[in-house]
């Protein structure tokens, strides 16, 4: 027993040391990145010069249920570039959303022809706009985002596809700033931008004027995280070529390529990251040079939960739509042609953000538990507190840190000042209600796996 717990003590603190080491690995690698980015921004000019190079862009809009933000996010995407259309696929609403539409847009039936590469759900009608000839509307059932994406790549005209969700708002510049990578790197497939927090924040007929801070805490501390999320994971993966995950809300992809590896599956909550690991574990068994990327300046503002059952429900989500896209792409894992993505951040992301929630609450479990008995030293419990809040700490200060010396969007001392308190209180209690979440959302995934593999056992040896 004594043996027992003295290795269940070590495993527990070199599990949180190496999950941390490779949090620094990232702040370091996204500090540079960030760099070396701000110095080419500062190239006067940039984006006008790259204009007249930029390729013709399809902005898809899948929308369900949106009559509250349709119209503003439409507003939104009247962009600073030189040739785009937006698609809308109204996805089965069952509220007013067509008719805000066509009420605004003044829409009639278009006779287009629709060559279903993707397979979706059926298409009712196609719509154009009589004072917008760039806004085209897809009325069909509802499939999900995924296949409501897929219906708009159906019959979109351009070679790229920026999905943008249905209650964001992107600065005017970001499409430009997106399309920025695939200029410079002709392998790029697709490309992501940066998601920030649109609650509390000023914007008018969809032009975004302020950023601001909500009121609620809940909301605050989502703003930290996604200034994690972006400013230091996604720039701290992107030079090793090994996303995982593009967010659904504003992505830019090759229309071929997406549409040559099947497009979105349907059968998945987070179809935004299966889609990313199976373009990696595709793409890398064929062997081809491609590149998926991320830039940060690109800017879409989205509005986030602002209550405890949402974000719930969301974080919950994401946790099984994570695993699914594991699952689903376990090739991937190990390849011998998987590159970055393969060996480290596939391995890491199984290890330490699909199963992390158990290990990470078991830990607490038994080190607090473990204190209180006298089983756990104090040497031991003062070292998993540091690792566990300390690191946490260091971790959202520094994403604070990043922002501070690059973009400053929160341009008023007392943001900063209210950013970097939450900074520091997200990680007690906080963070630890989403491991809660998390992990629950890993049983709710693996109690699915086994009611679904014991139906296809009574299946395939009925009783006789």
């Amino acid at each position: 027993m004594i043996a027992f717990l003295l290795a269940a003590q070590w495993f527990i603190l070199l599990y949180f040391l190496a999950l941390n080491a490779v949090y620094v690995m990232l702040i370091f690698r996204a500090i540079g990145g960030v760099a070396r980015y701000m110095q080419s921004r500062d190239v006067a000019g940039l984006p006008n010069l790259l204009a007249g190079f930029a390729p013709p862009v399809t902005i898809v809009v899948p929308a369900r249920n949106e009559e509250a933000h349709i119209l503003q996010t439409l507003q939104s995407l009247q962009q600073h570039y030189p040739e785009y259309e937006i698609v809308v696929v109204n996805d089965g609403s069952t509220d007013r959303t067509l008719e805000v539409i066509t009420g605004a847009y003044s829409l009639e039936p278009f006779p287009e022809a629709y060559r279903a590469r993707l397979k979706t759900q059926p298409v009712r009608a196609i719509y154009q706009s009589r004072v917008e000839p760039r806004l085209r509307v897809i009325d069909k059932e509802h499939g999900g985002r995924g296949d409501a994406v897929n219906a708009a790549a159906n019959i979109a005209h351009y070679p790229w596809i920026c999905r943008v969700d249905a209650d964001s708002v992107l600065q005017r510049d970001s499409l430009m700033l997106i399309v920025e990578p695939l200029l410079e790197d002709p392998t790029v497939v697709a490309c992501g931008g940066t998601i920030r927090v649109a609650n509390g924040c000023k914007s008018q007929d969809g032009v975004f004027l302020e950023a601001g801070l909500p009121d609620k805490p809940l909301v605050l501390f989502q703003v930290i995280e996604y200034l994690r999320a972006f400013l230091y994971g996604r720039m701290g993966w992107s030079p090793m070529n090994a996303h995982l995950i593009i967010s659904g809300a504003f992505g830019i992809y090759h229309k071929e390529t997406f549409i040559g590896v099947g497009g979105y599956r349907r059968d998945t909550v987070g179809e935004d990251m299966e889609l990313i690991v199976r373009l990696h574990r595709t793409l890398s068994a064929q062997r081809k040079r491609y590149r998926i990327t991320f830039v940060p300046e690109p800017i879409c503002w989205s509005t986030v939960p602002d209550d405890i059952g949402k974000l719930r429900r969301q974080r919950t989500r994401w946790q099984v739509g994570l695993a699914e896209s594991l699952m689903m792409n376990r090739g991937l894992m190990f390849h011998k042609e998987g590159s970055f993505a393969g060996w480290f951040a596939f391995p890491f992301t199984v290890f330490f953000e699909w199963f992390g929630p158990v290990i990470e609450t078991g830990g607490y479990i038994f080190v607090i538990v473990g204190f209180a008995l006298g089983i756990v030293s104090a040497s031991v419990f003062i070292t998993f507190m540091l690792l566990a809040a300390g690191f946490g700490v260091l971790l959202s200060t520094c994403a604070l840190l990043l922002e501070e010396i690059s973009f400053r969007l929160y341009k008023r001392p007392r943001h900063i000042l209210v950013l970097f308190a939450i900074a520091v209180l997200e990680n007690f209690g906080y963070r630890q209600l989403n491991t809660l979440w998390r992990m629950a959302a890993v049983f709710q995934h693996l109690r699915r796996g086994a009611r679904a593999w014991l139906a296809r056992r009574k299946q395939e040896c009925p009783a006789s």
